[in-house]
């Protein structure tokens, strides 16, 4: 991750760590005054919120550091790494919520104090609009997961906020007395949806996932672009943090110098990457008519003859 990528990052970070700091304190005292188990589920969050953020701070710090000897290909599964434990922590607070609504369910108990409850409801989505505009400046320039993962669950508070204020309402002036425990079924439902949501990502990351076939069929297609390669196989592609990781092989002429397929796997590597910035590229040079393994399709398919066939 560059220096400017790294900054981003980590103010992001830092952003929504004092967002959370903030949320914590109001909904503790709201909660208090209110009794409500929406708002107590809120406060749930917003506290794990304050914990993830600062996990999620922890894995950008860790991602931007630069490769050394005992991690050549970088830092950036740190990212993945906070992401998921993020996710544990909305599962966990999805669970406790569950709980607590369904206990008020079974054993009843009015909320309080529907004016406070609100004003603070109101100003935790106030906050939490302008980190997300942040995050999403932040996610546009550095693609970071754990920033990602961070935005989504800053983007389940909005609802979550909405859903408080509303269980207010209805419990205290419309008289509809089960409606706090309910709508706290209902956000614990949705962090739970969420935390499914966010850990597929992190685990795509962690298990090296192939890109996106438009993105793959992109990259094919910009190397088809240079007609001294030929029948471009093995293609292997994966994502760590911020980075993009892609290896194949390309035939060329048995009879070119060493020096000379040197300087044609340059350009083409020069090509590549100005398209796809933040890859990094291994390319292997086979003599035409080479084959590495006659029976696995996964090695020995040729990409630029299947794009001749989608065209």
């Amino acid at each position: 991750m560059t220096t400017d990528r790294a900054l981003l990052a980590r103010s992001a970070a830092v952003a929504s760590i004092s967002v959370a700091l903030i949320l914590v304190a109001l909904k503790t005292w709201a909660s208090w005054r209110t009794g409500s188990t929406a708002m107590l589920g809120s406060l749930a969050d917003s506290a794990l919120d304050l914990v993830a953020s600062l996990a999620t701070l922890t894995g950008v710090w860790i991602a931007s550091m630069p490769a050394d000897e005992d991690h050549r290909f970088g830092h950036g599964k740190a990212e993945a790494l906070a992401a998921i434990f993020q996710v544990m922590l909305i599962a966990l607070s999805a669970f406790g919520i569950a709980v607590r609504a369904i206990m008020q369910l079974a054993a009843g108990g009015p909320t309080a104090a529907a004016q406070e409850g609100i004003a603070v409801s109101l100003i935790a989505i106030a906050l939490t609009f302008a980190l997300l505009s942040w995050q999403r400046f932040v996610m546009n320039r550095t693609r970071s997961l754990a920033i990602q993962t961070d935005h989504l669950h800053y983007k389940s508070d909005l609802l979550l906020n909405l859903a408080v204020i509303a269980a207010l309402v209805l419990d205290q002036y419309a008289g509809f007395g089960i409606a706090d425990p309910l709508f706290g079924l209902a956000i614990a439902g949705w962090l739970a949806w969420g935390a499914w949501r966010g850990a597929s990502d992190a685990v795509d990351d962690l298990m090296d996932r192939e890109w996106p076939d438009e993105k793959r069929q992109a990259f094919v297609e910009a190397a088809a672009r240079h007609p001294e390669l030929s029948n471009l196989h093995d293609l292997r592609t994966r994502t760590s943090g911020n980075r993009d990781f892609v290896q194949f092989h390309v035939d060329l002429p048995p009879a070119l110098t060493i020096a000379a397929a040197h300087a044609i796997i340059d350009r083409v590597e020069s090509d590549l990457i100005a398209q796809f910035p933040g890859t990094e590229l291994l390319i292997h040079i086979d003599p035409e008519g080479h084959v590495d393994e006659p029976d696995n399709p996964l090695v020995e398919d040729n990409e630029f003859a299947k794009l001749e066939k989608d065209a």
